[in-house]
């Protein structure tokens, strides 16, 4: 015999009987204990542990049905088997045994094989038994360890079981739940409950190994916790699944807290949000208020200092935004300073450099822009971040509401609105939403739409205005300008709408598409014009466009696919994109100059370091701002200055916004070596530009009728 050992107690008041049977089990491997009477057996049970009792029914003083009654008061036939030992003759003791709770008998004389083989059947079925209260005393004391939520539907009757915890989880105690499915599913978030059931189903039909789901369930409380479900289905054997079960774990705090702060996250402000909009359906002349903040200069820290030091400050900035918002502390003030009672609050980080306030009940606009005064002189006192002092300042946008809002999105994207609205008006200071601010949103996502389609149609086209060689009077080239093709045939400039695409990314796609245009319309002009050969364009490239990765590789590749030369196209950046990153700004211009195109600064003389830039830059030429030339009553001086300068530093010079003969004359004077402008030519098409080509004029002569010298198309400002 192999396994765990048992001690058998023998219960006989025959001696013989007691020491022939109890020789005969320890042969087979038991250990066995004897008793001579029903009392002594009691006594031996009350102190030690058998696995099973073989005992006399016949004995002197306590039979063996009155000790077999005694044992099944304290042990229960599953951890204590009694086989009654009897005389061939007595069935009847053998039937009222059976009744008192034996489990099986032998009778006199024995027949050792048989009793053997019925004592290893109750052994045998309490070993099962025992193994089966073990494993679920270790399976309920590992879900009690867990802290998780159990629950088991048997699919053919429908009857559910949840454990205490899946109950306690939700906020109920064990008579308050029922026993059907319903208990879990009309608790769980409309918004939830779709996916839950998909997953099941999924499950159920064999489609995923086993059930996860993650969901809001309805606290008794009526708030929502998160949690997370899982599950195993039984199949029959035909495959069908006719039981579930699995379990249910409380995972509100990762989902609703922010690992960084400590402080709620989106998802905690918006089901607080939500409540409020609830509360406020019932009470429409109750106000809350909603303040977004955006720490005002963030990315330096983290550019400066580091990551780690950013992550340091908005730490920092959390404790100080709780400090300065405690529930027991008054955070509302009246007139006079007189104080108020403290509003109920929450504080969120939504992410980033972004944190919200809900203040639950506000008397009016007023309450809410004394908390954000309130936040803002908190926040005014220095950071001690990694052993230096740090300041910063919050931009903060108010969202005041009751009844007029449905939805936690449109509040928050409000407050995000007026907060915009404070970072371009200065930063540091709070804006009230309004709305006006509301239209001109509508009115960016409008542009924003039209940009984006605009795009896909190629609304997006280039315009030329001429460049004229001031001292010959040739053409000398063309500036691409780009421009936007309306559906109705209007043109517009790009001052409706290249900061919009320069928000949105769209520079770029539009900027590339742009330049295949203008290679494709050079190559048409040479195509029909060959002196068009010795003609440039020159191209704007923003900064976001400058930066691009592969631009020189798309510049060449468009350039040889069109069968144009590097020196056909010119590259045109602005100062405050070169002194953006100085030194990337600056490899990237030596590569660009290496392969033969050439490169100017637009807009000269408008920023603060343009004279360093001049010599610091692998740079051609730059081109002077039209303020420079706009005035003509400006001290020439200062123009002739800037011409030596350049021209000592062996730089062309292209004058901008040249509109009248008398600014011409003075630049050509002084020695400018191109110009531009309406008095030449104002913006056209490719077609009219090809015209403008073919004249091969003296754009000089004649310049007192600057008249004469336009094109018949409609003028389009740059």
């Amino acid at each position: 015999m192999t396994g765990r050992v048992h001690t058998l107690l023998v219960v006989d008041d025959d001696p013989a009987n007691r020491d022939m049977l109890s020789r005969r089990l320890e042969r087979r491997g038991y250990l066995t204990a004897v008793a001579a009477s029903g009392q002594e057996a009691l006594d031996h049970l009350a102190f030690n542990t058998v696995s099973a009792v073989l005992l006399d029914v016949q004995m002197p003083g306590l039979s063996g049905l009155e000790v077999l009654q005694e044992i099944r008061k304290t042990w229960p036939g599953s951890r204590l088997p009694v086989i009654m030992v009897t005389a061939k003759a007595q069935s009847e003791d053998v039937v009222t045994a059976l009744d008192l709770g034996a489990d099986d008998y032998i009778t006199k004389p024995i027949d050792f094989p048989v009793a053997l083989a019925r004592i290893r059947t109750q052994l045998s079925r309490k070993d099962a038994e025992d193994r089966l209260r073990d494993s679920e005393e270790r399976y309920a004391l590992a879900a009690r360890g867990a802290n998780d939520g159990l629950w088991d539907w048997n699919l053919a009757t429908g009857f559910f079981h949840y454990s205490p915890r899946w109950k306690a989880i939700i906020g109920h105690e064990g008579d308050e739940i029922g026993e059907d499915a319903s208990e879990w599913f009309d608790r769980v978030h409309s918004e939830d409950l779709g996916r839950l059931r998909r997953d099941l189903d999924a499950h159920l039909a064999g489609e995923t190994a086993h059930l996860e789901n993650e969901h809001r369930i309805r606290h008794k409380s009526g708030a929502f916790r998160w949690v997370l479900t899982r599950g195993l289905a039984v199949c029959d054997a035909e495959g069908r699944p006719v039981r579930i079960a699995g379990s249910q774990s409380d995972i509100t705090e990762g989902k609703v807290i922010d690992a960084l702060t400590g402080l709620p996250n989106r998802v905690l402000l918006i089901d607080r949000l939500e409540r409020v909009l609830h509360h406020h359906e019932t009470q429409p002349d109750g106000q809350f208020a909603v303040l977004f903040l955006d720490l005002d200069g963030f990315k330096f820290v983290n550019d400066s200092l580091g990551h780690l030091r950013g992550d340091e400050l908005l730490q920092a900035v959390a404790r100080r935004l709780e400090s300065s918002l405690r529930r027991a502390d008054t955070v509302v003030r009246g007139p006079a300073g007189t104080a108020s009672l403290a509003t109920e609050h929450t504080l969120a980080r939504l992410g980033g450099d972004e944190f919200v306030v809900l203040l639950h009940e506000v008397k009016d606009v007023v309450d809410a822009t004394r908390v954000a005064e309130r936040i803002q002189r908190m926040l005014a006192r220095p950071f001690q971040i990694g052993g230096r002092d740090v300041f910063t300042t919050l931009s903060i946008g108010i969202a005041v509401g009751s009844h007029n809002y449905t939805r936690a999105d449109d509040v928050l994207r409000d407050a995000d609105t007026a907060m915009y609205r404070a970072k371009a008006l200065g930063k540091g200071r709070a804006e009230v939403f309004d709305a006006e601010m509301r239209a001109q949103v509508l009115e960016r996502l409008r542009l924003d739409t039209a940009l984006r389609l605009g795009l896909e149609r190629h609304e997006f086209v280039p315009y030329y205005q001429p460049i004229v060689n001031l001292q010959t009077g040739v053409l000398a080239g063309f500036e691409a300008l780009l421009r936007w093709r309306q559906p109705d045939g209007s043109v517009l400039s790009p001052a409706s709408f290249i900061p919009t695409i320069e928000e949105n990314g769209l520079i770029v796609p539009i900027g590339v598409r742009f330049v295949g245009d203008v290679c494709r319309q050079m190559r048409a002009w040479q195509a029909t014009v060959p002196d068009a050969r010795e003609l440039s364009v020159n191209i704007n490239f923003a900064g976001q466009q400058f930066m691009e990765t592969r631009l020189l590789d798309s510049l060449l590749e468009m350039l040889d696919q069109e069968g144009l030369e590097p020196s056909h196209i010119v590259l045109e950046i602005t100062e405050s994109t070169a002194i953006k990153n100085f030194d990337q700004a600056a490899e990237i211009l030596q590569r660009i100059r290496t392969a033969g195109m050439r490169v100017e600064l637009d807009d000269f003389g408008t920023g603060y370091s343009s004279l360093s830039c001049l010599h610091e830059l692998p740079i051609t030429g730059i081109k002077l701002d039209r303020s420079f030339v706009a005035n003509e009553d400006r001290h020439p001086a200062i123009l002739r200055a800037m011409l030596v300068l350049a021209s000592q530093l062996g730089l062309g010079v292209t004058a901008e916004g040249i509109e009248t003969p008398t600014q011409c004359e003075q630049l050509r004077a002084l020695g400018c070596n191109l110009a531009q402008g309406f008095l030449f030519c104002h913006p056209v098409d490719g077609a009219a530009a090809l015209d403008l080509i073919r004249e091969r004029r003296n754009w000089l002569a004649g310049l007192a009728g600057p008249s004469s010298r336009r094109t018949p198309s409609a003028p389009v400002s740059r």
